[in-house]
């Protein structure tokens, strides 16, 4: 835990020195920045930098809108509808290898908090071992196909992901896809046994709540886009230090996310966010061998045709503190 304070209050002392004199509030643009779920532990510094002023301190006003199931983010966002948004690094290259021009800017998750809940009493240690189960998994996803196209599944259903634990908690049989601090945690507040098998671990790791605009802003504003990932960047610093008031407002945007689960979620968000590589790196940093490593791992699951994107130009680390 000291590690991680220490980190943060390094990267708080660089963020600090790269801020200028904010404008005053009139001359402030006002944009908005869209989330691909509703408000949860997984948005908590675009929040805190929300609660605590840190957009404002950095010369912008951002309204942040809630998402929820197949949120049309970066339709959004290529379509100028909204400024900025949060998505995954698989669905930017799904975008770019549709000639969709969204750029990422910086990666919240190093991290993915993408996780297969199965029973504790099934005795699966590994994604590679699940047979013989339903399985329910969403369809668009990336890496719902990819996992059925690196693991054989053996004697597995695949039914749709229902968007709650109910049938987990009566099907001993029944295993799902859900985020290592959301559904698991449920799971076991309701009197479930639920083991979190981080999809991670397989080798597929897609940058996660990833910060997007377009690179036609990147271009045109490039002052406006700073400020905006500057003070992102800010906020999850102070989320990850202090989370209790932001979690409090992210309650009251979203009362099915409880102080408890919200708690819970900054805690296990501390070490997907602040990886081994983060103090060399800083917090947000992306590589341009991750995004061809996913790259390579969607053109060969077939998800992409090879050739059609390239992956030095779907981010850029140039407006990171």
């Amino acid at each position: 835990m000291l590690r991680i304070y220490a980190l943060l209050a390094s990267l708080f002392l660089t963020a600090c020195a790269a801020e200028k004199e904010a404008p005053t509030a009139d001359a402030r643009p006002q944009v908005q920045l869209a989330l691909n779920w509703f408000p949860e532990a997984e948005h908590g510094g675009l929040y805190a930098a929300a609660v605590h002023g840190y957009y404002e301190e950095h010369g912008v006003e951002v309204e942040i809108l809630g998402g929820g199931p197949d949120a049309p983010v970066i339709q959004r966002v290529a379509t100028d509808a909204v400024a900025f948004g949060i998505t995954n690094a698989a669905d930017i290259l799904y975008a770019r290898a549709q000639q969709i021009p969204v750029v990422a800017l910086m990666a919240s998750y190093q991290i993915s908090p993408r996780c297969i809940m199965v029973h504790e009493s099934a005795g699966i240690d590994s994604i590679s071992q699940i047979k013989n189960i339903t399985l329910a998994l969403s369809q668009r996803p990336a890496f719902s196909h990819y996992l059925r196209w690196k693991y054989p599944f053996e004697g597995v259903t695949i039914v749709p992901y229902p968007g709650n634990v109910a049938q987990f908690l009566v099907d001993e049989n029944f295993a799902q896809q859900g985020y290592v601090f959301s559904e698991p945690f449920v799971a076991k507040a309701q009197g479930g046994d639920p083991k979190a098998l981080l999809v991670a671990d397989t080798g597929f790791n897609p940058y996660t709540s990833v910060l997007i605009t377009t690179a036609e802003r990147v271009a045109a504003e490039p002052e406006l886009v700073g400020a905006v990932v500057r003070a992102s960047v800010k906020g999850w610093e102070q989320y990850l230090a202090e989370p209790e008031a932001t979690n409090r407002h992210i309650n009251s945007l979203n009362p099915e996310m409880g102080m408890d689960i919200l708690a819970y979620g900054a805690a296990e968000s501390a070490a997907m966010i602040l990886d081994p590589k983060a103090p060399q790196n800083g917090l947000g940093q992306m590589t341009l061998q991750r995004w061809q490593e996913l790259l390579a791992q969607m053109v060969a699951a077939g998800l992409i045709k090879d050739g059609l994107v390239a992956a030095s130009a779907v981010f850029t680390n140039r407006f990171l503190p």
